[in-house]
């Protein structure tokens, strides 16, 4: 199941460093980011192998994930606060605040075959 990394950061007077080093986990492969979203929803699919680091280093985002046993909300609201997304983990990213930038880490190189948008079966 998902869920929360809390990114090493040094504060004084000049600023914030926030430090991304030896605790993502997993090697990362690719690298890319969200921004300038309207009202939609973004995500909407799991993977076969992609684990995935999550990280709104710029205004806030929500994730809702579910691995078909649990469902959780996680808001991204803060650059040192990462969410890391396991392959069995369907998520969909909303919410984006205007001027939201959400940078994800990913284990694998982009592979189409690699997606499942299937969400899973809802329990009656």
């Amino acid at each position: 199941m998902a869920f929360i990394l809390n990114l090493k950061t040094f504060t004084d007077k000049r600023g914030n460093l926030t430090v991304i080093e030896k605790v993502i986990p997993f090697d990362v492969k690719r690298i890319f980011y969200i921004y300038g979203v309207d009202d939609s929803i973004r995500g909407g699919h799991r993977h076969h192998q992609t684990i995935q680091a999550a990280i709104c280093i710029q205004g806030q985002c929500t994730i809702l994930n579910t691995d078909s046993k649990q469902e959780d909300i996680f808001v991204l609201d803060k650059p040192d606060k990462c969410l890391i997304i396991e392959p069995k983990d369907w998520h969909k990213m909303y919410n984006f605040s205007r001027d939201a930038i959400l940078m994800v880490l990913a284990s694998e190189f982009f592979d189409s075959n690699d997606y499942i948008y299937e969400e899973y079966a809802k329990d009656n």
